[in-house]
């Protein structure tokens, strides 16, 4: 079954041109509009492309979760919205290996007959093996604090992560702090009590952020 989803439908983006021709001076002009309409599904694995590239992997995956919880995609958009889910999840900047598992097998039990299935089979041992590893990490007597908090976060784990985080102290690097500020665990709000995270965004914009639900 899919994991929890938002239900969204993105709407159609609409492109005008127009083109006008004359051969004798004459001759009047006319012109003649052309329409482009752009996909729902297009338009969200678009969005979503262009919010990786601005570094935003986690906003990416919100964004296909509610393609993915559109009723009206076909099952092979349907099989490749979620096998992007996976990709992206699984990703160093996605936070969520285990995820990246789900969603993989879920193409492959519900999907396995559309192209996905087989994107997602060639993908689905690297990221047991990434999780393999981060399991291996948490579970050792030779890791820190530090090293449990990353590995629970990356496996996507996030409340587990947070609140060893706020019990033992710790102080994450940027990169997990943007996270959760791009997530949604951390907010920019004066009214907010509790340690203020400096946290330095992708175009350098500097910000002081507390954990959103006051009580970390």
């Amino acid at each position: 079954m899919l994991r929890p989803l938002l239900f969204a439908v993105a709407s159609a983006l609409v492109l005008g041109a127009c083109a006008s021709s004359s051969d004798a001076p004459s001759t009047s002009t006319t012109g003649t509009a052309a329409t482009s309409v752009v996909s729902p599904f297009n338009l969200a694995i678009q969005t979503a492309d262009e919010l990786v590239a601005a570094g935003n992997t986690p906003t990416a995956i919100q964004r296909l979760m509610q393609l993915a919880g559109d009723t009206s995609l076909s099952p092979e958009q349907l099989g490749e919205a979620l096998y992007r889910l996976g990709q992206l999840s699984g990703s160093p900047s996605g936070y969520d290996a285990e995820g990246a598992v789900d969603y993989f097998n879920e193409v492959l039990t519900d999907y396995a007959a559309t192209p996905a299935a087989k994107q997602s089979a060639g993908a689905l041992p690297g990221t047991q093996s990434a999780v393999a590893a981060l399991m291996v990490k948490l579970g050792s007597v030779n890791s820190t604090q530090s090293d449990k908090f990353l590995a629970l976060f990356n496996l996507g784990r996030h409340e587990e992560a947070i609140d060893l985080m706020v019990s033992n102290d710790i102080l994450p690097d940027n990169e997990e702090l943007l996270a959760m500020y791009q997530i949604g665990y951390l907010c920019e709000d004066l009214n907010l009590t509790g340690r203020a995270y400096a946290v330095t965004d992708r175009d350098g914009t500097m910000r002081n952020l507390r954990f959103c639900d006051f009580g970390k």
